[in-house]
């Protein structure tokens, strides 16, 4: 793995202003498979826990966070509205240019966002974002699109691996709790 202290100073200029941070769901957060349970739940997906607990971090340390999505199903739903209670869900248009400038309404400018996308329809995000990230598996005109690519695949906690960067760039260095001494 990369050394992602020495990478947070590299990206710092463009890592300070961050206010907000938004992801693609499938082919970020998830590894871009779709399974249909045959129910009427419909199609899941599954996420990892880091980038959970990351988005947390982030969110208690005063970053929106927020994902972008062209899927609607129930599972994304649960996760990222009710589960992880993220600040910003958009989510059923694949045209996400809509929910970033939704994002711009709400007061912030283009350097104060980080969006990390995987897709051709992310590529205008990704370009105008101030800082933004995708996976070594994204096709090779969203690689040309971005200040950095992972070196964790889609869903295997990638979005942990920019989340920490961004962390280390600003100083937020949550408190790990320790055993106390008798």
């Amino acid at each position: 793995m990369r050394n992602l202290r020495k990478l947070a100073k590299e990206f710092k200029g463009k890592l300070e202003p961050i206010k907000v941070v938004l992801f693609d769901v499938d082919g970020i957060l998830t590894n871009g498979l779709i399974h249909w349970d045959g129910k009427e739940v419909g199609y899941n997906r599954a996420t990892h826990a880091q980038d959970g607990y990351g988005m947390k971090l982030l969110m208690d340390f005063g970053i929106k966070v927020g994902v972008i999505s062209g899927g609607n199903s129930l599972g994304v739903q649960k996760r990222f509205k009710e589960n992880l209670n993220l600040d910003l869900v958009f989510l059923g248009n694949e045209d996400k240019r809509e929910a970033f400038l939704k994002v711009l309404d709400l007061g912030y400018r283009d350097e104060e966002v980080l969006y990390m996308g995987d897709e051709l329809f992310d590529i205008p995000l990704l370009k105008r974002a101030g800082f933004s990230a995708t996976v070594p598996n994204a096709g090779h005109e969203v690689h040309e699109s971005v200040d950095y690519i992972t070196q964790r695949e889609s869903g295997m906690a990638c979005a942990r691996e920019v989340i920490d960067i961004l962390r280390y760039a600003k100083g937020i260095e949550p408190e790990i709790p320790t055993f106390s001494s008798n």
